[in-house]
């Protein structure tokens, strides 16, 4: 596939809904808000992070390397260091992460409330 290639979301057999699904997940935007600060190890990533746990985080980790967002490098050492990097490709989707980040952030006291006003009407409709 030519990298001029564009793909239809919309359409159920385009891979792209793989990408979106990717890049939608809650750890890969945090991830790549993380390095995008510069390369770093394993632990640094999780204390970042907070809340994921090691498993989750080899997962979304081995995942954005073989997307070619993120670098492995191990560096031959005693004990042995690994770093993840941003790739060219993984700076170029820092911005609409950050974006969708700064959105989240601004919004998530108005889908609070929206949340429990639904939550509300729910209960008083009994269903």
């Amino acid at each position: 596939m030519s990298s001029s290639w564009e793909g239809d979301a919309f359409d159920p057999e385009c891979p792209t809904r793989v990408v979106l699904d990717r890049v939608g997940d809650k750890w890969t935007v945090l991830i790549i808000e993380i390095l995008d600060e510069g390369p770093k190890r394993f632990s640094e990533i999780r204390v970042a992070i907070g809340g994921i746990t090691p498993k989750v985080l080899t997962s979304t980790l081995r995942s954005l390397v073989a997307d070619g967002l993120v670098t492995r490098e191990v560096f031959a050492e005693v004990p042995p260091r690994v770093e993840y990097a941003l790739t060219e490709l993984g700076r170029s989707l820092q911005e609409p992460v950050a974006a969708l980040r700064r959105w989240a952030e601004l919004n998530v006291a108005a889908i609070s409330e929206s949340r429990d006003h639904h939550e509300d009407a729910t209960m008083l409709r009994g269903s």
